[in-house]
């Protein structure tokens, strides 16, 4: 068996090309740079969580792994900022970043153990990164972090270092050279952010005059704003636009990280390297800078006795949000959370559908419930007060995709790392077998995001002939200009354009995008009347079967059928959801008061 050096990355600075490598993942090769990789003497490590089987059970073990270390913390916490908060209060705050850095760790864990087993490893390269560069300083900090090759070169070193004989050589790098790009994509974005921020910082400024401390604090609910309206004056309340504020910024300093510790002595392997580099790679915010996030939410102008706390994507990447709320739970005050897209209720497995079912006191779902009490079937909490979508008979083929990271990150039932090129082929093999009049007539949709910049390339060199648009128009638009709408993975604008019944095919690969077994008969009926295909070639025929005459089949009493069963569960269009809203609200405030 030949010696090979070990590539982690596909940051090239530790790549060595006189030896034979290892490549630890297909994260390691580019697309576009395959004309330098493609000539070296190369392997690549296979896949653990290919065997897909195995993903699900380790999904269960960290599941579990994951309420041990949350119990270890939240004491660990308490004590090392001589507080008493509770194990719900450290959820909140803290959960969402346990719960993906330990998911991840194991990944990155298990793929070391296994180079170690696939071949003698002669040495790997140590980049010399500085510390304020790969410790997150808060969770919106950790979601721009653990996509980058620096961070996980890091980790990787770190469980090189720690817990394997691997030769390693150190290698100084210039500290602007570490510093992650921002696209001119990145940069637009953050432009209208900016704006968007403004209009929201004028408005509550505004509404916060007219406020009471006991009002509900509603933000970031995903209803579209004159629901919101309605429901805030159904409550009885003048309406308000809340803004959060980003959070301190601090270094991260050894020392104080040196007397943050979790035990580590009775256990080891894994378990032992997750509560090692817990205290490591904590968040400043939740360490050293806990005093000054304490002190920013005391100066928040948001209502000191809420009688309930409703948001549906501030539950994670927010921490001032996260205190604030914490804080508020603590004292007795409920907490609802709404769903805010697709694989909820349907997927096999999800850590953050678990995670805000067990912070919140109503979980508000677009139609589907479980065992849960905790469940109440609300709608599609985006289209609600919406009536049916516009689309044009006459119009494009619109084929919609998914970008996901190249290393992977929070578990769910979707494709995992290097399982993502599958996913791309998939798309390929579609566009592959259409009839040419309908390819003449295609606009595949991308999803522009750094995370595969090589996309449009992809695209170019098996499609030139494809129509591409990196949302140069909204999907809206571009929706209400097809004729026929396709979705390529489990995720949120199918449920959408269902629910606001415009004509629909759906396929991906079952493999990778796991039911749960109360789902499945709704997939199956959706399958059964042409919408739901589980290949690519079989989507693409019934493209072209019903291209001629899009209404014939769409508004047939079969198809219709089909949505309608599949809508009243997964994308539901209530005619008066305010009331249903303010009645559920009022309802379980006034439980809490009883209790």
């Amino acid at each position: 068996m030949k010696n090979r050096f070990l590539i982690t990355t596909a940051d090239e600075r530790s790549w060595r090309t006189d030896k034979p490598i290892l490549c630890l993942g297909e994260w390691c090769r580019l697309y576009e740079r395959r004309q330098f990789w493609t000539q070296l003497d190369a392997e690549v490590v296979p896949y653990h969580w290919d065997d897909r089987q195995q993903l699900y059970k380790d999904y269960c073990y960290l599941r579990n792994l994951h309420e041990e270390l949350l119990v270890e913390i939240s004491t660990a916490l308490n004590q090392f900022h001589n507080v008493d908060h509770s194990i719900r209060y450290w959820r909140i705050l803290v959960g969402p970043w346990l719960g993906y850095f330990t998911q991840m760790l194991f990944d990155r864990w298990v793929m070391i153990q296994r180079a170690v087993a696939t071949c003698p490893i002669e040495g790997t390269v140590i980049l010399d990164l500085p510390l304020d560069d790969v410790i997150p300083n808060e969770m919106a900090d950790f979601d721009r972090l653990y996509i980058s090759d620096k961070w996980n070169h890091y980790i990787y070193g770190r469980i090189i270092q720690e817990w394997t004989e691997i030769p390693c050589e150190y290698l100084s790098v210039d500290p602007e050279d570490n510093k992650i790009p921002i696209t001119a994509t990145a940069q637009q974005l953050s432009l209208k952010r900016q704006l968007k921020q403004l209009v929201k910082r004028v408005l509550s400024r505004i509404s916060i005059s007219l406020t009471r401390p006991t009002d509900a604090f509603m933000i970031a609910s995903y209803l579209p704003r004159k629901e919101s309206l309605k429901l805030q004056m159904a409550l009885g309340q003048c309406p308000a636009f809340w803004d959060s504020p980003s959070p301190s910024i601090l270094k991260p300093v050894v020392s104080v990280r040196k007397t943050f510790q979790l035990l580590t002595n009775a256990v080891q392997g894994f378990e032992q390297c997750v509560r090692t580099l817990i205290p490591e790679q904590i968040p400043s915010i939740y360490l050293e800078g806990y005093t000054q996030l304490q002190d920013q939410i005391t100066q928040l102008s948001w209502p000191q006795n809420p009688k309930f706390i409703f948001t549906s994507t501030s539950y994670s990447s927010d921490d001032v949000f996260k205190a604030w709320a914490a804080e508020k739970v603590d004292i007795g005050c409920p907490i609802v959370i709404g769903q805010h897209g697709g694989l909820y209720g349907n997927g096999l497995w999800s850590f953050c559908e678990e995670h805000e079912l067990a912070i919140s006191d109503l979980f508000l779902t677009w139609g589907w419930t479980e065992d849960s009490s905790k469940h109440l079937s609300i709608g599609l909490l985006k289209l609600l007060g919406e009536g049916e979508g516009i689309w044009d008979p006459d119009g494009e083929l619109l084929l919609v995709t998914c970008t996901l990271p190249r290393y992977s990150y929070w578990m769910a039932s979707i494709v995992v790392a290097g399982q993502y090129f599958e996913y791309l082929k998939e798309q390929f093999s579609f566009v592959d077998v259409l009839p040419p009049r309908i390819r003449q007539q295609l606009l595949v949709r991308l999803y522009s995001h750094p995370w595969y910049s090589s996309e449009v390339q992809q695209w170019r060199d098996r499609h030139p002939d494809v129509q591409l648009n990196l949302k140069q128009k909204p999907i809206k638009t571009l929706i209400q200009q097809s004729r026929l709408y396709v979705a390529t993975y489990n995720g949120t604008t199918f449920l959408e354009t269902l629910g606001q019944n415009i004509p629909t095919i759906m396929f991906w690969n079952p493999n990778y995008w796991e039911l749960r077994s109360s789902a499945q008969p709704y997939f199956e009926e959706l399958k059964r009347v042409g919408i739901f295909h589980e290949t690519p070639a079989s989507a693409a025929a019934k493209v072209a079967e019903v291209w001629d005459d899009v209404p014939g089949w769409w508004n047939s009493s079969e198809v219709q059928a089909a949505r309608r069963t599949f809508c009243d569960r997964f994308a539901r269009m209530p005619e008066n959801p305010t009331q249903v809203l303010k009645k559920a609200l009022t309802e379980l405030v006034e439980s809490k008061k009883a209790n």
